[in-house]
């Protein structure tokens, strides 16, 4: 299913913010400085920027594990998977094992599209090769995502339905996203403001109307059901992730819903209410049989 520009979600676009360094961001920040270290540090790829790091609860496993992808305007100057590292130690604090996974984005070499789809899949994927030697079970894997990242998350989750090109490995149960789009076209224009250049037109290499087809691979709303649970949770972003829930719903996903203040951070900030709203949501449901 196609989103178009609706009158609502234009007049709501006044509201989103601007995102920067004010004060809710550098606690979330703060806090992901403050994780535990994790057990494992691997590359998925050749260089570091294709790499993870991997947080296992105390106790034998196999643990239910969750590959957690940042946000950050899709842009390598903005955020690394060091700033959501909070939320990755939380949940490995609660019985899930956490994959926090870097990759490509515009400033890199080869990131856009695919190249920085192709990592997303690829790092997902490697879990195949971790399960080998660590105690995590691929029965039970979620895919969470941030901002940027909750259209990554969503993304990976749709890759069975992109055909072979981007065929699985590794199958999640249930994706979740927070305060993130499910489409791009939508937010073409509006990520000038967000975040603070245009981002999604360079990443997609031109606009909507001459990269069709790329922005319809790259649209996880265009894939539309994934046959997974999908939970999601909305804050600033609310006016491009409730028609996505609806547009899910309609056709026939598993979606269920929470709602945070207006911050952006505090929903991935653990220490705050919206914050362990967000965890508990994920530890209660992700992995809900």
């Amino acid at each position: 299913m196609r989103f178009g520009r609706s009158i609502a979600v234009l007049i709501a676009v006044a509201a989103v913010p601007a995102l920067g360094q004010d004060a809710s961001e550098l606690r979330y920040k703060a806090e992901a400085r403050a994780a535990a270290r994790p057990a494992l540090v691997a590359r998925y790829g050749p260089d570091d920027l294709r790499s993870g790091e991997l947080r296992l609860p105390a106790g034998k496993g196999p643990f239910p594990v969750a590959v957690v992808i940042h946000g950050g305007c899709w842009t390598a100057s903005y955020d690394t998977l060091g700033g959501i590292a909070g939320v990755a130690d939380a949940l490995t604090k609660r019985g899930i094992a956490t994959w926090n996974i870097e990759y490509r984005r515009m400033g890199d070499p080869g990131a856009g599209w695919p190249g920085t789809f192709e990592d997303i899949g690829a790092g997902i994927d490697h879990l195949a090769v971790l399960a080998k030697s660590q105690p995590i079970d691929l029965a039970r894997v979620a895919v969470i995502g941030h901002s940027a990242g909750a259209h990554l998350a969503l993304w990976g989750a749709s890759r069975g339905r992109l055909g072979p090109r981007f065929a699985p490995v590794v199958k999640p149960v249930a994706v979740v996203a927070i305060d993130g789009p499910g489409a791009l076209a939508p937010f073409v224009g509006i990520d000038a403001k967000v975040c603070g250049q245009p981002v999604i037109v360079p990443m997609m290499g031109g606009p909507p109307d001459q990269q069709a087809e790329a922005y319809a691979m790259a649209s996880p709303a265009d894939h539309l059901p994934l046959g997974m649970r999908q939970l999601l949770v909305m804050a600033a972003f609310k006016p491009f992730m409730a028609p996505y829930a609806a547009a899910a719903r309609a056709a026939g996903d598993s979606v269920e819903v929470i709602e945070g203040g207006e911050d952006h951070f505090e929903v991935v900030t653990p220490s705050t209410a919206d914050g362990r709203k967000t965890i508990d949501f994920i530890v209660d449901r992700a992995f809900a049989r």
